[in-house]
């Protein structure tokens, strides 16, 4: 036996005391992941099915080397100082370049590209490639901000935008394409209007639709590449599918809290996204930016990083991240790179292709079903409106009010009359609440994770506890203005 380090991803930290690292002793893979599961029962079904197998979209790797396809994995023997990495789903070679056609540069542009034009590896060939591209964004959010805009100012001659979103206050701390006097605009047009300033050689065409099955293959076909910027799995799954069928680059950024990761998908040349996570995790699993956070420059980080990869395919310079996830620690400053392989077996891209099209992307992902059962879930929930809890509250009534949400959402609003028990903790935390005589209220940002929490209640034999409907943003709204909503 020796003593290995598992290394913990963000999104599970809440369910191992917020540790990013452990230390177990184990002599195989199997036996370090049993004894981690063992000390943190909660990490159990978050990596493992029922029927035991490890779950499709949580990757294991030894060291640096992806083991999912190696015979015995499970088996696989350990050494003192290895590091076993968990990689959940969050939302080599040169891809072939354009033919250059004879494009002329105008004086301005001349000036403008001076410093492309001096390099060895662009030079004026170089930029020609860059005027003649046509590159999709999806998304002009917090991944598309940078990358459209160093894009636009490399000279990349046409720019597409996937997006149907308008500008909110919350988004200027990362959306940096955005600014405050485009507050209710929409993101399009304000995206369009910032990238004509940066560069106005460029030509930018906009697409303000949700992007979807009926659609995707039309808009993606008039691009060379693609540059992934969604924020949740069903348009990421339905991004990498569509540049499969159509053969097309797929630029891959994720962020969330501190953390990001980038990777270009090319079936042509190497793995796809699905080679990466076969499926996508359960519906709530995967927290959004909007519930977890996300750290201002993080995605500035990743956006360029993917505008990198971006220029360097356009070019058929340097050596892409195909086949290759690089992993970003904003607190440590710490790039890590993994190497990725293609599935064999993939849906889409394996030798014996199953997907032939494009499908029903929520279905795929669970989310219809996940609204179905919550809706369920909150119908079988009591629940308690926020002006009859500050009612109730300001005549002495004795109730308990439990948050679960995660520490650091109480630096942004609270109750003073609530104690905070994470959704992660909460199971384990249940028998703190055996014995009293209150009532118990159960609140959280908009009402989903407290209804879960009270439906584990109710299951543990309390019949006196209520889900604050709506959260506290229904509190914002009926009760307290000035209560900051995120």
């Amino acid at each position: 036996m020796s003593q290995i380090t598992v290394i913990i991803p963000t999104p599970l930290r809440g369910y191992a005391e917020g540790q990013d690292s452990i230390v177990v002793n184990a002599g195989t893979v199997a036996e370090a992941l049993t004894e981690l599961t063992s000390r943190y029962s909660e990490l159990s079904r978050h990596l493992y099915s029922e029927d035991g197998q490890l779950r499709s979209f949580v990757n294991i790797y030894l060291n640096d080397e992806d083991i999912r396809y190696l015979e015995g994995r499970d088996a696989a023997g350990v050494q003192a100082g290895d590091e076993i990495r968990i990689v959940p789903s969050i939302a080599g070679g040169v891809a072939t370049a354009p033919e250059v056609k004879d494009v002329e540069f105008t004086q301005e542009e001349m000036r403008r590209y001076a410093r492309h034009l001096i390099l060895p590896e662009v030079g004026p060939e170089g930029q020609k490639k860059l005027k003649q591209a046509r590159v999709l964004l999806i998304g002009a959010g917090g991944l598309g901000s940078p990358a459209s805009l160093y894009l636009a100012a490399a000279g990349v001659g046409t720019l597409g935008l996937v997006d149907f979103d308008v500008v909110e206050h919350s988004n200027l701390q990362r959306q940096i394409v955005h600014g405050t006097s485009d507050v209710g605009r929409l993101k399009l047009e304000s995206a369009r209007d910032r990238l004509l300033d940066v560069n106005p050689e460029i030509e930018v065409e906009t697409h303000e639709v949700r992007l979807s099955s009926d659609n995707a293959l039309e808009i993606l076909t008039e691009y060379d590449i693609v540059v992934d910027g969604t924020d949740n799995f069903p348009t990421r799954y339905l991004v990498n599918d569509a540049c499969v069928l159509l053969g097309k680059p797929n630029v891959y950024g994720s962020i969330f809290r501190f953390e990001g990761q980038v990777s270009v998908f090319h079936a042509k040349q190497g793995p796809c996204y699905r080679c990466l996570y076969a499926e996508p995790p359960p519906p709530g699993l995967a927290p959004s930016c909007a519930e977890g956070g996300v750290l201002g420059v993080l995605p500035g980080i990743i956006g360029t990083l993917q505008a990198n990869e971006t220029i360097k395919l356009i070019l058929g310079a340097g050596d892409p991240l195909i086949g290759r996830l690089l992993l970003f620690d904003a607190l440590r400053v710490r790039f890590r790179e993994l190497k990725l392989r293609k599935d064999p077996e993939c849906p889409i891209c394996g030798e014996n292709p199953t997907v032939h099209k494009l499908i029903d992307y929520e279905v795929f992902c669970g989310i219809r079903e996940a609204e179905v059962e919550q809706r369920g879930l909150e119908a079988g929930v009591p629940i308690i409106t926020a002006s009859e809890l500050r009612a109730r509250l300001d005549a002495g009534d004795p109730i308990r009010v439990i948050d679960v949400r995660e520490p650091h959402e109480l630096n942004i609003c609270k109750l003073d009359e609530a104690e905070l028990i994470p959704l992660g903790q909460f199971p384990s935390q249940i028998s703190r609440l055996v014995g009293g005589n209150d009532e118990i209220v159960v609140i959280c940002r908009s009402g989903r994770r407290s209804a879960y929490a009270v439906r584990l209640l109710q299951d543990a034999g309390f019949t006196e506890a209520y889900n604050l409907t709506g959260g506290l943003l229904a509190w914002s709204d009926e009760v307290d203005p000035t209560m900051v909503k995120y």
